[in-house]
């Protein structure tokens, strides 16, 4: 596989500090479960992301999706449920 630059991604992102945040959010995606939208070639999770956004199938509008945040944060648990438990 050929090379990924940064200014591969660019023209599918405002700026190189948007990729970063972009690239993170979708490779801790890939890396919960999520499937790739490219050929994996075994490739790690980062690297399955760049080749996303380098395609233009991801974009800035992956940070707006709250749905994985909600998936990755502990329940909480309430006064009552901890004296059940106890």
């Amino acid at each position: 596989m050929a090379r990924l630059t940064v200014e591969d991604c660019l023209p599918h992102v405002d700026n190189r500090f948007h990729l970063v945040l972009v690239a993170s959010k979708r490779a801790r995606q890939i890396a919960m479960g999520a499937d790739a939208l490219v050929e994996l070639d075994n490739d790690k999770p980062t690297v399955l992301a760049l080749r996303e956004i380098s395609e233009g199938l991801v974009g800035p509008d992956i940070l707006n999706d709250k749905t994985e945040e909600l998936n990755m944060m502990p329940a909480a648990i309430s006064a009552d449920e901890m004296k059940l438990e106890m």
